[in-house]
């Protein structure tokens, strides 16, 4: 078995839940995290979310926020993303990075990161019996 391991835009948790379950993949763990890549915080990455804020929850006024609305190009300190964490067998691999990929890849920078990583061992937690990978 592997552990998947995505990087992607917020904006884009929904659709790739679908295409993940339409490969069969319904079991995941979904984190709100805050990190930057090789472009260093980008300012072109606006996010629907943070823009359709209005009233009371507005956020408060930070220098990359700043930056954005005062037409300061200056990079953000890092940007919000989510992060996907997947178990598959070895055969569902290919085609849970494949429709990771389909719907995530726009070409720009920040479309984020996949890593693939090998599992030794798991444990239910309920029983505490140890359940063999191999």
């Amino acid at each position: 078995m592997k552990e998947v391991v995505a990087i992607i835009r917020r904006a884009l948790v929904p659709e790739t839940k679908k295409a993940l379950e339409r490969v069969g993949v319904t079991g995941m763990t979904l984190h709100a995290v805050l990190g930057r890549g090789k472009q260093g915080g980008v300012m072109s990455e606006i996010d629907p979310e943070l823009e359709a804020m209005e009233g009371p929850g507005k956020l408060t006024m930070t220098p990359a926020r700043y930056a954005l609305e005062h037409q300061i190009h200056r990079p953000l300190q890092f940007v919000p993303k989510r992060l996907i964490e997947i178990v598959v067998e070895d055969e569902k691999v290919e085609d849970t990075l494949k429709a990771i990929l389909e719907v995530n890849q726009t070409g720009n920078a920040g479309d984020g990161r996949v890593f693939v990583l090998p599992l030794e061992e798991t444990y239910t937690v309920r029983t505490g019996e140890k359940n063999l990978l191999s």
